[in-house]
């Protein structure tokens, strides 16, 4: 089968191939800077353009919808719905099943477990955007037009997860480089993190079951959730350094954004670091009967896997 995943280079995206190679899958990457990988076939395409996106996955029987625009409201306002009806025009065109990776941005602040059944209730610009993307995508798959599964994850940690996941550079590089590790707002509240490689298994088993269309997954995420104080000693104990570390304060981040875009992008999100944020995926653990990796085990793979790069 031909696997075509759109938006490659992230770390989810890159964690997705690994694991299609390594089932000796035929893999084609798309993105607009050419990026490859060793084994799989490299498609340039710019998925605000309908005919690229449609040149892109012809011939495909799967498509991922793995995208990570820079984290700003504005650029997500303009880019997101676009590419959005772009890619279910071409898998409609096309015949392709769509697996698209989503975030929880749209639930907004949850009382309890977040699941698959929530309203959404977004508290924030980016999740405004995220539910209105969503939303078109599930009236696609409502009506009967397309194939296609949403598949969500909490904050990922994991291999790949280098260039936007915050455990890893708040906590997991700092310390490898000698320095204090990092948290957001408070290292008491609960929080969930979905590793890499267990969201990427999870979209390869979405993609080759027949009875997971048109349906809202949540990627398998372990219960129960970390606090952040949990997260830097385990990291600290691999390793094998003091667990020192220092907490950003929701002050201290609104400061920092009047002279980081970046930064004030991330401060309209910190409702996620103020009250335990915990992510459920009994669903999907249940009906394909997996077990997601423990925080323990999935920090320990991770810093084995920077190491061997």
């Amino acid at each position: 089968m031909k696997h075509t995943i759109l938006g490659a280079g992230g770390s989810v995206g890159n964690a997705l191939a690994s694991e299609l190679l390594n089932k000796n899958e035929n893999v084609r990457l798309v993105s607009r800077s050419g990026f490859s990988i060793q084994g799989a076939e490299v498609f340039k395409a710019d998925l605000n353009s309908y005919n690229e996106t449609l040149k892109s996955i012809e011939g495909s029987d799967m498509a991922y919808l793995t995208v990570g625009l820079p984290y700003n409201s504005k650029i997500w306002n303009e880019k997101w719905p676009v590419i959005m009806q772009n890619t279910i025009d071409a898998c409609k065109k096309a015949g392709v099943k769509l697996i698209f990776f989503d975030n929880v941005y749209m639930y907004g602040k949850v009382n309890g477990e977040m699941t698959e059944n929530i309203p959404y209730n977004p508290c924030s610009k980016k999740g405004e955007i995220r539910a209105r993307v969503a939303t078109m995508l599930e009236e696609e798959m409502k009506n009967g037009n397309i194939k296609a599964v949403i598949a969500r994850a909490a904050d990922l940690y994991g291999p790949f997860g280098t260039k936007t996941s915050l455990p890893f550079i708040f906590v997991i590089d700092k310390l490898m480089k000698g320095k204090k590790a990092q948290w957001l707002v408070s290292d008491n509240k609960k929080h969930s993190f979905t590793y890499t490689i267990d969201a990427a298994k999870g979209m390869v088993l979405l993609a080759n079951n027949e009875e997971s269309n048109n349906q809202i997954w949540h990627l398998p995420t372990y219960n129960p959730a970390i606090t952040g104080k949990e997260f830097i000693e385990l990291a600290a104990k691999e390793l094998n350094v003091e667990p020192n570390y220092s907490i950003l304060k929701k002050w201290m981040i609104k400061m920092a954004g009047f002279f980081d875009r970046t930064i004030s992008e991330v401060y309209e999100m910190l409702y996620q670091n103020e009250d335990n944020y915990i992510f459920n995926s009994t669903k999907f653990n249940d009906f394909f009967n997996y077990k997601p990796k423990t925080y323990s085990e999935g920090i320990k793979e991770t810093i084995k896997h920077l190491k061997n790069e």
